[in-house]
């Protein structure tokens, strides 16, 4: 499969049953060798789950002009597709997050399911709003300028996960310290209880790890 720049592609071997694809997606600065470093990957492989990863660099500077990030997700599924790969999952990490329901949004039938950890979905004063109004059911987007790419992400959110009967199974998990939070907490509200995780810890990848490994547990598709 082509990969994209920096990425890291690692198989399950010797592990029976079809293969399903994680596309990793990292926070802002940083980078698939630091999810590898940090044992997600590893994860994975102790769990001896039939999962081939996938960790993209999905840096920063692709987030900053929406165009790009998109552009790298369509390419990676297209290529992912082509591969053969029938069954796709996707990990958002802080940023990463909003590349894995950018995606999820945009490819709602190829996508499985979608594990998010501490998922940034806008700046805490977005949130504040859609908090003020009731919650993401209740919020209302509003004029949207076409530049405005916090509410237009939100608003792809809030149609698919209420008004989509088939969108994919999201785990959710956070520290509650995150500095972050407001938004797991509002999407934490629309989901079940046994598809979210909420331990002590802040923004950072002890936290993470920690919650990785959680909802690799919950996730029984995954282990089928």
């Amino acid at each position: 499969m082509h990969l994209p720049a920096n990425a890291i592609y690692d198989l399950a071997r010797d592990v029976p049953g079809e293969r399903i694809l994680l596309i990793m997606l990292p926070g802002a600065k940083n980078t698939p060798q630091q999810l590898a470093g940090h044992g997600f990957i590893r994860a994975v492989r102790v769990r001896k789950l039939a999962v081939d990863v996938l960790a993209l660099d999905a840096h920063v500077d692709l987030y900053l002009d929406r165009v790009q990030i998109e552009r790298m997700l369509h390419k990676t599924l297209d290529a992912a597709a082509a591969h053969g790969y029938r069954r796709i999952w996707l990990l958002g990490i802080s940023l990463g997050g909003t590349g894995a329901m950018l995606c999820a949004t945009q490819r709602t039938a190829e996508i499985e399911g979608i594990f998010l950890l501490a998922p940034f979905m806008g700046t805490r004063g977005m949130i504040a709003e859609v908090e003020a109004a009731g919650g993401l059911r209740h919020w209302l987007p509003g004029g949207i300028d076409s530049c405005d790419q916090e509410r237009v992400l939100l608003e792809q959110i809030k149609l698919a996960v209420f008004d989509a009967d088939d969108f994919p199974a999201i785990y959710l998990g956070y520290g509650n310290e995150d500095r972050y939070r407001g938004a797991s907490i509002m999407l934490a509200e629309h989901l079940p209880q046994d598809q979210v995780s909420v331990m002590s810890g802040g923004h950072d990848w002890d936290t993470w790890v920690r919650l990785w490994g959680e909802l690799l547990d919950r996730s029984s598709a995954l282990h089928r």
